[in-house]
């Protein structure tokens, strides 16, 4: 009889255990796309260049569509490809509705969209809402006088006085934000480069014909956009000045351009921002069934700024950028743990966007190399890709390319760099063209083409081709853990669960979904071995067993989870048996 209880029991538990598991794909099923999902950044100048001119184009971009199936991205972002002066490499766009011949066309750019959908990869088109370039035909009929219906399309104030410019906001490429136009005898405001001109987001007919933009790209089935320095797009409408940031002996700071280190209080995530934000939301929500995407470049002050991103009703950015996490630029264990637990508890229940670089910042070499380099890429991607949330990561991250500066400033390309040598180097070093082969310019572009920036020397063999072959490359790591992602729930959708709070050496945490195997991850931040212990007790688990899900080349598979040894920078991930 016992026997007979003991079976019905076990039935109902699996039938229960089944509902669960139905109930939780169910819900899966219904989850926008972006839910969860593997962003890839992509330069286009330094992708692949199809036509051997030295500048990477969106032909080869659709040639390298296989690598991107295979690797198991689910939508790549592209950096402008709009037309543009270049002056700040597509970042100061003359024409919002087509593409810069050195990219290739608009029948280009929708082949790219086809094929990308065969491959189950949706495309991001980089929205920037915040200024255009000074060779816009709006800027250039708002320059034109005072009285042209275009002139309040910008931000156009007069000086003080004679050679005053009307405040002290200072541009974030060097110097003063505002250029003195002889023609109308005002000043314009340029947050950026000065060939990259504010719009004035006040005006109703600028908000309309950006809106008008991104129904456009919409239209030709782009999947989303990330909205560029979109929390600058408002300005203090009294020209107060900003304040200077003063050292800790009350000292004024300057930055690395020799100005005034300044708060960004007057000219930065002001509250209207929230309004576009919203209006963004309602033309992207219009296309029912589409899921189109908003994701915002949003380096903010907290997580409580952060979730004022997604607005109060869910209504403005699906993904803000979470720069919090991967922005530390150090291996602070309590550090990591407090802000991935805020990402999970403090943002109301949204999905965190987790970035740890981009073509505006030095690659996650900047957190060691040496000995140790591939290793600390994997504690890097784990953190990335095991952690809840959609990830996103850039070009040539998946198989450890190095930031490599310009040594010499007549070899430098970048504004910012331009302006601030020696001390800022500019953002060269981050751009190098992608390392696919040992052969000659590393499969980039053609033998005899010479490529828009050096390629490292360190291509002989940190490249695809070599990686690919590698089973233990970061490579062939980065294409397991987003793989894991894909095919074990508690990964991608299961909640986020710190665990050995105590530990200053370890950093380790649970991933939960209903009626699926938890999974435990634990990463070394050190370059000493470590031992970790698991008690799983609070959290109501009692076994003590880890099925292997990932580890560090060469490390042993634990006896049990009450004796995990992690190498240097090793990184073991399991299902709790």
């Amino acid at each position: 009889m016992n026997s007979i209880r003991k079976k019905i029991s076990s039935l109902l538990i699996g039938l229960a255990m089944s509902g669960c598991v139905w109930a939780q794909s169910a819900q899966q099923s219904k989850s926008p796309w972006w839910k969860g999902a593997v962003f890839y950044e992509i330069y286009p100048r330094s992708f692949q260049d199809s036509n051997n001119d030295g500048v990477g184009d969106l032909n080869g971009i659709t040639q390298r569509l296989d690598y991107l199936k295979l690797l198991g991205v689910d939508a790549i972002w592209l950096t402008p490809i709009y037309p543009s002066p270049q002056v700040d490499f597509g970042y100061d766009i003359s024409n919002y509705e087509d593409i810069d011949p050195q990219y290739g066309t608009l029948k280009d750019f929708d082949r790219l969209v086809t094929e990308a959908k065969k491959h189950n990869i949706r495309i991001i088109m980089d929205l920037v809402l915040n200024h255009t370039s000074d060779k816009h035909p709006w800027f250039l009929e708002s320059r034109s006088s005072k009285t042209n219906p275009k002139h309040n399309w910008y931000v156009w104030r007069d000086g003080k006085g004679p050679g005053q410019p009307p405040n002290n906001w200072e541009s974030y490429f060097g110097h003063s934000a505002w250029q003195y136009d002889q023609k109308t005898r005002q000043y314009y405001y340029h947050k950026f480069y000065i060939q990259q001109p504010d719009l004035n987001w006040n005006n109703p007919e600028v908000r309309k014909a950006m809106y008008d933009v991104e129904r456009f790209w919409i239209n030709r089935g782009v999947a989303g956009f990330r909205l560029d320095a979109i929390t600058t797009l408002f300005e203090d409408p009294q020209m107060r000045d900003e304040g200077v940031v003063k050292d800790e002996n009350g000292k004024p700071m300057t930055n690395a351009y020799g100005d005034p280190q300044l708060d960004d209080t007057r000219t930065n995530d002001l509250p209207q921002v929230h309004d576009v934000l919203r209006e963004l939301r309602e033309v992207a929500d219009s296309y029912k069934g589409r899921d189109v995407v908003l994701i915002g470049e949003t380096y903010l002050r907290s997580v409580d700024d952060l979730k004022k991103m997604y607005g109060a009703h869910d209504d403005e950015l699906q993904l803000p950028m979470d720069m919090q996490i991967g922005f530390i630029n150090k291996f602070d264990v309590a550090q990591f743990r407090q802000r991935i637990d805020e990402a999970q508890n403090n943002i109301n229940g949204n999905e965190p966007l987790i970035v740890f670089d981009n073509h505006d910042n030095p690659r996650w070499d900047r957190y060691g190399g040496g000995k140790f380099h591939d290793d600390i890429g994997r504690v890097i991607a784990t953190v990335l890709f095991a952690t809840r949330g959609s990830a996103m990561f850039y070009y040539g991250d998946e198989i450890g390319m190095v930031t490599t500066p310009p040594k010499r400033k007549e070899d430098v390309k970048d504004p910012i760099g331009i302006t601030g040598w020696p001390k800022e180097k500019g953002r060269d070093g981050e751009r190098t063209p992608m390392q696919w082969d040992d052969g000659p310019n590393a499969g980039f572009t053609g033998p005899n083409a010479k490529p828009w920036l050096p390629i490292p020397p360190s291509y002989k063999t940190v490249n695809v081709a070599a990686e690919m072959k590698n089973p233990d490359s970061i490579l062939n790591w980065y294409k397991q853990m987003i793989e894991l992602r894909r095919t074990v729930p508690s990964l991608r959708y299961g909640n986020n669960i710190m665990l050995n709070t105590s530990d200053n050496h370890v950093l380790s945490w649970m991933r939960t979904a209903p009626g699926q195997a938890p999974v435990i991850v634990a990463c070394n931040f050190t370059a000493e071995p470590q031992r970790i212990s698991f008690d799983l007790s609070k959290q109501g688990i009692v076994a003590k067993q880890g099925k292997t899900l990932m580890k560090t080349p060469g490390m042993s598979d634990p006896a049990s989870l009450s004796d995990v040894q992690l190498p240097p920078f090793g990184v073991y991930m399991g299902e709790v048996e």
